[in-house]
Formats: structure tokens, sequence, C-alpha cells
């Protein structure tokens, strides 16, 4: 999957407090592996995941190897805005 990094990072800060954790709890890895994915670079206490990014406009294309951690984001964001509209 192809994602703008400018994107990627909107939907990041889009989610809701307590979500990173939450990510890494239903997928059983390390917060900062989630982190990572969103466009962190610091591998002490997470993986690489696999993303490349190409120079571009909007922080360039990020090529996304695995788009799970993207789709429960974005699952996320959709029961967060279902749960503010009644």
């Amino acid at each position: 999957m192809n994602i703008t990094f400018d994107e990627l990072r909107r939907v990041k800060h889009a989610l809701p407090t307590g979500s990173v954790s939450k990510i890494a709890s239903e997928l059983n890895i390390e917060e900062q592996t989630v982190r990572n994915y969103f466009g962190a670079k610091k591998y002490e206490n997470g993986e690489v995941v696999g993303c490349h990014i190409e120079p571009g406009p909007d922080g360039g294309i990020v090529h996304l190897d695995d788009d799970v951690i993207l789709n429960i984001a974005k699952r996320m964001l959709a029961d967060a805005q279902n749960i503010g509209v009644h």
C-alpha cells in the first residue's frame, strides 16, 4: 500500500489518546514498533517495520509492506467518530 508520509502522520495524530498502546496490545507487539510504523525512528525498544519512504511532495510516498496497523488505526478513528455522533 502507498500513502503520503503527511497522511500517515495525520492518521497517527488524529488517534484518540492511548491508541498506540491499544494497537500494540491487539497485535502483541511493542508500542515503539507502532510509533516507528507512523514515522518514528527509535529502534532500541521497537522493531523496524516494513515501510519504505521515497522522497516527494507531502513528505514523500511511504510504501507499507503490511497495512494491518494502519487499518486498525482507521478502524479506531471510525469508532471514535461513531461514538461522538449520536
